[in-house]
């Protein structure tokens, strides 16, 4: 079967939204129940040290991928703007040249992540029972952060031309050899956190390769001519201009994890214990919302692209109303079943009452935290990329400080890990409300691009070649 472009800027605007969301769903729950079975994995197999160490690392490799993450998410949108002005030529340019970039930044960081790996999970603050098992696990994640880069960006280059059901399929392959890795490696050949590590590097090495290269050679869009294989300069600077802000706003709020994740190692194992099984909980809860943030940036961007800025909020609307929906249910769920949910990763009587609180007290803030994604895939795909490093601060700030007062100021226990999240979330919605009502998305367009500059959208016919 060959992957197939999808045209966004006409037809119903819930019903793209909606469609184009669910395999990016079932890929994202598929992910998660890697990471489930992992988590099963690591803690039933080689016990709660174990788990824990893993998770004290989760924030610091997160930190790394995501200056990735962004350029890969920069270029999907200059992608899904160019495919929806119908400039291929521009939009063929725009790949490329965000292939170069993507695997420059992605070496790059892979090798000074693996550097740092120890100097950071020390400042943290992890227990030293439990860093040597932490360091010899992130050095093999972070090695692989070139994988990840490369995965992250072709996916963003398909989803920006319509098609979010291919990349399910590799994704799919993705884990089902990631499980299997991961008990041949953890349970079989008795390799520890290292060989949860190296199954999930080698899982999502094949996985990038093999969509590279099925979505090149299917995909008529990405037909590339002599012409289009070449380094253009401003192309460039623009993949990066674009990608940058985005990575800056996700390693702003990974900065602010990191700190959460401090604060949490100086209570001690049991509540890294249960902060890292309610993590792993709400990283599932929280996939509907990534694939509105991604299905909205796909959306906004090919209609803002064809000038239809009406249509783009009509589709925007329509992905608020899903996520308050999914929000609502979720905190419904884990209000009745908080602590069997737990018990599901992780044993021992406190862990599990912790694990339970987290989960409940959370939930209460669902539905800001679903506007924060749908949001911030609107202004994304609307060239708005700037609001991104306003939405990072925000998070650093609400973070760091909330935890300085309720535990410094106040000397809270414990829950003021997940007070400080609620808090976050909160006001982090309000600010993205904010920046959509105040307009400036609107002048944001990247179709319009000039050397050296990018110029606001003006609405003109453009060639399909």
């Amino acid at each position: 079967m060959r992957a197939a472009a999808t045209d966004m800027t006409t037809g119903s605007e819930a019903k793209h939204v909606i469609r184009f969301s669910l395999p990016l769903l079932a890929g994202n729950l598929l992910q998660q129940v890697y990471n489930v079975a992992d988590t099963a994995i690591v803690g039933k197999k080689l016990g709660d040290d174990a788990l824990a160490a893993v998770g004290a690392t989760g924030s610091v490799t997160y930190l790394f991928y995501t200056l990735c993450l962004g350029l890969a998410t920069g270029a999907g949108i200059l992608t899904a703007q160019y495919f929806g002005a119908g400039m291929l030529k521009r939009m063929r340019s725009a790949v490329w040249n965000s292939a170069l970039v993507t695997a420059l930044f992605g070496i790059i960081i892979s090798v000074v992540s693996v550097i740092l790996t120890e100097p950071v999970l020390r400042l943290m603050g992890t227990d030293p029972e439990l860093i040597g098992m932490s360091v010899s696990y992130m050095r093999i994640a972070c090695a692989g952060t070139v994988a990840v880069a490369a995965y992250n960006w072709i996916n963003a280059v398909m989803r920006a031309l319509g098609d979010s059901k291919t990349p399910l399929k590799f994704l799919g392959l993705s884990c089902v050899l990631n499980i299997v890795m991961d008990l041949l490696f953890v349970m079989v050949l008795h390799t520890g956190v290292q060989g949860a590590a190296v199954a999930t590097v080698i899982a999502q090495c094949i996985s990038a390769a093999a969509c590279t290269v099925y979505a090149f050679r299917t995909m008529p869009q990405l037909k590339m001519a002599a012409e289009d294989l070449r380094a253009d300069a401003d192309m460039m600077r623009l993949c990066v201009r674009t990608g940058l802000p985005i990575a800056m706003q996700s390693a702003l709020i990974a900065v602010s994890m990191v700190a959460l994740q401090r604060v949490t190692n100086s209570f001690g194992k049991t509540v890294m214990t249960a902060y890292t099984a309610s993590m792993r909980v709400e990283q599932l809860v929280q996939q509907p919302f990534f694939s509105l943030n991604a299905s909205l940036a796909t959306f906004a961007g090919q209609n803002i692209g064809a000038g239809k800025t009406e249509r783009a909020e009509r589709g925007l609307r329509a992905g608020l109303r899903v996520s308050s929906g999914l929000a609502l249910i979720m905190m419904i769920v884990f209000w009745i079943a908080g602590a069997p949910i737990i018990r599901c990763f992780i044993s021992g009587a406190e862990p599990i009452a912790l694990g339970a609180f987290a989960l409940r007290t959370t939930s209460l803030c669902y539905v800001p935290l679903g506007s924060i994604h749908v949001i911030r895939g609107f202004l994304n795909g609307a060239g708005d990329t700037g609001y991104a490093m306003l939405n990072g601060m925000a998070e650093v700030v609400c973070r760091i400080a909330g935890a300085i007062v309720m535990i410094g100021v106040f000397h809270m226990d414990c829950r003021a890990i997940w007070y400080t999240t609620c808090l976050t979330w909160t006001v982090t919605g309000l600010v993205g409300w904010l920046r959509y009502k105040g307009g400036i998305w609107r002048t944001k367009a990247l179709t319009e691009q000039h050397p050296g500059q990018v110029m606001p959208f003006r609405k003109q016919q453009h060639s399909r070649v």
